[in-house]
């Protein structure tokens, strides 16, 4: 309990330290908010012509989809707040030496490079994604269940930790390739494939990237869980619970295997 609390103080060090930095550059945070907002925009208008044309997407209706794509915003941008900026940058702490810096500090390596940037302007789009949902939700005219608003957060948590787990994995590959930056960048641009309704991809697809590689449960349970399958999301949270606890474990484990083969700066 004492480490919980010691960590817990860091984490609110390196959070106020960057929002201290986010606010001394307003125009930069306000621009990328901006431009942020109008990519999520027009996700909603790409869908929205795509429904001028047909009623359904499989068993998914316009607003249902609308919802998906608020869900997936949230989740991305989330993680996009939290662990993206610190992931993406680990490649080039790997080059330069300075991850050698994180490595000799009284605290897990882990922990400290996945934690010390934060993103304002991402959270405040995570809930312009919250407030898609609402909309959607309204003219859905569905009033979830408490317990399936409980399970809706719970789901976003874990589709966090897989996006998580998945690009620490690829930047753990810059301990023997040097500029990863692309494979983590290159994950980044994939997982937008979340957002789209799981009916539209094959089987094999859906079994490989809901499994081995579950980007694409990321968003569709947890919409799955709030509007569709309101009788049974005891199989679809299991469903994400275990890809995201395997997915996390395993990259845990191949951070640490990685951090054998790192060669510092100094050696």
């Amino acid at each position: 309990m004492k480490a919980v609390r010691r960590y817990i103080e860091i984490y609110s060090i390196m959070l106020r330290n960057s929002l201290i930095r986010e606010l001394s550059f307003k125009a930069n945070f306000l621009l990328w908010m901006l431009v942020e907002v109008l990519w999520f925009v027009g996700q909603i208008v790409f869908f929205g012509i795509i429904f001028g044309s047909v009623n359904r997407i499989g068993d998914w209706s316009k607003w249902e989809v609308v919802l998906l794509v608020g869900t997936h915003q949230m989740i991305a941008q989330l993680f996009q707040a939290f662990f993206f900026m610190n992931i993406s940058n680990i490649p080039e702490l790997v080059r330069t030496g300075k991850l050698d810096s994180m490595l000799v500090l009284p605290i897990d390596s882990q922990f400290a490079a996945s934690t010390k940037q934060f993103g304002l302007d991402s959270v405040v789009n995570a809930a312009l994604g919250g407030a898609v949902v609402v909309v959607s939700l309204s003219r859905l005219g569905i009033t979830p269940h408490p317990l399936h608003v409980v399970l809706y957060l719970v789901a976003i948590g874990f589709g966090i930790a897989i996006h998580y787990s998945i690009m620490l994995s690829l930047a753990a590959v810059s301990f023997w390739i040097v500029r990863a930056q692309g494979l983590v960048y290159g994950y980044f641009n994939f997982l937008n494939i979340a957002r789209y309704p799981d009916v539209i991809y094959p089987r094999l697809f859906r079994f490989i990237f809901g499994w081995i590689v579950p980007v694409v449960i990321v968003a569709n349970i947890p919409a799955r869980v709030l509007i569709k399958s309101l009788g049974q999301p005891a199989w679809l949270m299991f469903h994400l619970i275990v890809a995201a606890t395997i997915a996390f474990w395993s990259s845990r484990i191949f951070w640490r295997f990685a951090l054998r083969h790192y060669s510092s700066a100094s050696s």
